[in-house]
């Protein structure tokens, strides 16, 4: 049976045909580690996995590879403001390599708790500089780059193919459109690989190069990096979409242009999450983190629950009232899949069950339909097949949903139920301190205790008890 993937450069959905036979080789964005990585920075992550585990599932032998950008970057796509990775070490009064190895650590807890597979490789953006390096060498020796006052550039006029991921309208894009436009950049859309550091200050991270001392710019690290590990022409990039106009449609132009060859098949990305109608976003202080859940006493599974319940390509809005919904719809599938468990002794293939795989597997490799697969998984359950059956079909399904379910015990019930008035008061107190508003926010601190709760403000959240 065959994988059918919606490709964005094609804006098509694809059969998934390997470059080489039986092998099918990856590379995904990974995070920037100068802060926790929020819950909708996890969305991108499980699709990913889903990605992984169907191609596993259907006989690919997968590479898997992941970039953990610990190099200090600028704040937006645009080459200016601040360093991420400074601003977070400042923030904490720390280095900005403890910052990175602390942050780094912390999401790769966030991936176990969520049963995400490991990539098979981490490549931290730091122990590969040269390789970003002798990359800027080769596109200057070809003509692709040009330098001022404040680094090395890539001239994206010299690449006739640029923006066609994003399907860029390049004579239309103005000046400031896309990008804060100086009058030494020679267009809109040229983004550098080289920066130059401050003469006035000494950064933490900087590195000698045949250009000055300076640092790499954000796109050439992904390039340099899915190249040496996969290859110049590999099969699948993934990323959030918010990479398609800038830094997707960067490591092609850059990569394309270095080695004369065609960087990537298949471009899949994930969709946003959405705090209402707010996207998550680190940058702007509105996000929550996967531990903030935990300690609110919710289960990794209940959120990884709640992401699988929509298609990777639509958007997914986040509110506690769906994510009690998810909760609930867990708990009922957890109970059930334990009653069977523990009501056989073995597992058992029919032709049932045969009929029933082949159900599952034509959802999953249609674009990784999971929303399909989980409601296959009800189904299945529900069924008059016996407990033998449904136990083969428990187990397979889960390869690819990820709930980890032969090793699944009973929990006790937890002590504390928090009712989402209470979430709802606690998420207002966080808005007023956010706006500076003390006096609602004690306010509201004071109306959680008369209805019999506290909320403890910690360093990296905070934590909702009983009185």
């Amino acid at each position: 049976m065959s994988v059918y993937l919606f490709n964005t450069l094609t804006r098509s959905k694809e059969e998934f045909i390997p470059i080489e036979n039986g092998k099918a080789k990856i590379y995904c964005c990974g995070p920037t580690v100068y802060n926790y990585q929020h819950i909708g920075n996890l969305r991108t992550f499980l699709f990913e996995d889903i990605l992984k585990r169907v191609l596993m599932y259907n006989g690919f032998e997968v590479t898997h590879v992941m970039n953990i950008t610990d190099v200090g970057h600028l704040v937006s796509d645009e080459d200016e403001g601040d360093d991420k990775m400074e601003l977070g070490a400042s923030r904490e009064g720390k280095t900005v390599w403890e910052i990175a190895e602390y942050y780094t650590d912390v999401f790769k807890k966030d991936l176990q708790r969520l049963n995400i597979l490991f990539p098979d490789v981490f490549c931290k953006a730091t122990d590969y500089i040269n390789e970003q390096i002798s990359m800027i060498k080769c596109l200057e020796e070809k003509g692709f780059t040009y330098k001022t006052s404040d680094g090395i550039y890539y001239d994206t006029s010299k690449f006739p193919d640029y923006g066609k991921l994003a399907k860029l309208d390049l004579e239309g894009l103005r000046a400031g459109e896309r990008v804060e436009f100086s009058d030494e950049k020679k267009n809109p859309s040229d983004f550098s690989v080289w920066k130059f550091s401050p003469k006035d200050k000494k950064r933490q991270m900087e590195w000698d190069s045949p250009w000055g001392v300076g640092f790499p710019g954000w796109h050439i690290e992904c390039s340099a990096m899915s190249t040496k590990f996969l290859g110049n022409h590999f099969d699948i990039h993934c990323g959030g979409i918010d990479h398609i106009p800038v830094h997707h449609t960067n490591e092609i132009a850059q990569t394309e242009a270095c080695t004369g060859e065609k960087f990537v098949n298949y471009w899949l990305h994930g969709e946003f999450l959405n705090m209402g109608d707010v996207k998550m976003s680190k940058s702007s202080g509105d996000f929550l983190t996967l531990q903030k859940l935990i300690e609110m006493k919710y289960d990794p599974m209940h959120y990884r629950y709640f992401l699988l319940s929509a298609h990777y390509s639509t958007k997914l809005k986040f509110t506690f009232e769906a994510l009690d919904a998810a909760k609930s719809g867990y708990d009922r599938l957890l109970t059930n899949v334990l009653k069977i468990k523990n009501s056989v002794s073995e597992i058992k293939t029919t032709e049932n069950t045969f009929k029933e795989h082949e159900k599952f597997k034509a959802f999953i490799n249609d674009d990784l339909n999971i929303p399909r697969g989980l409601a296959q998984l009800q189904q299945v359950i529900s069924s008059e097949l016996s407990n033998e059956e449904k136990l083969f079909l428990i187990y397979e399904f889960d390869k690819i949903l990820g709930f980890g379910f032969k090793d699944a015990e009973e929990k006790p019930k937890d002590d504390i139920d928090i009712p989402s008035e209470i979430i709802t008061l606690v998420e207002n107190r966080i808005e007023a301190k956010k706006n500076k508003d003390y006096k609602r926010a004690d306010e509201i601190r004071n109306e959680l205790k008369e209805k019999g709760f506290e909320v403890i403000d910690k360093k990296d959240g905070y934590e909702i008890k009983r009185l």
